[in-house]
């Protein structure tokens, strides 16, 4: 049960950075998208990986890896 409300929230954080950028709200060099994407990929992919769901690993793992990138580019920015 907790596992599928954290799963929710890491979902919820990606599709808010994912609406925020569609409705100009946001824009994908923004810190706070970057680590919306970042912590709710990470999210996914720590439960992906626990219930052994290749596919989704995968996916929420590249995904962090690609934010993770974007934020130390940011930061070097800086």
């Amino acid at each position: 049960m907790a596992e599928q409300v954290i799963s929710l929230i890491g979902a919820a954080m990606i599709l808010v950075a994912y609406g925020g950028q569609q409705m100009r709200k946001m824009r994908a060099t923004d810190i706070a998208y970057i680590l919306l994407n970042l912590a709710g990929s990470l999210i996914l992919a720590v439960i992906a990986f626990r219930v052994r769901q290749t596919g989704l690993i995968v996916m929420e793992g590249v995904w962090a890896l690609i934010s993770g990138v974007a934020l130390m580019r940011l930061f070097q920015k800086k």
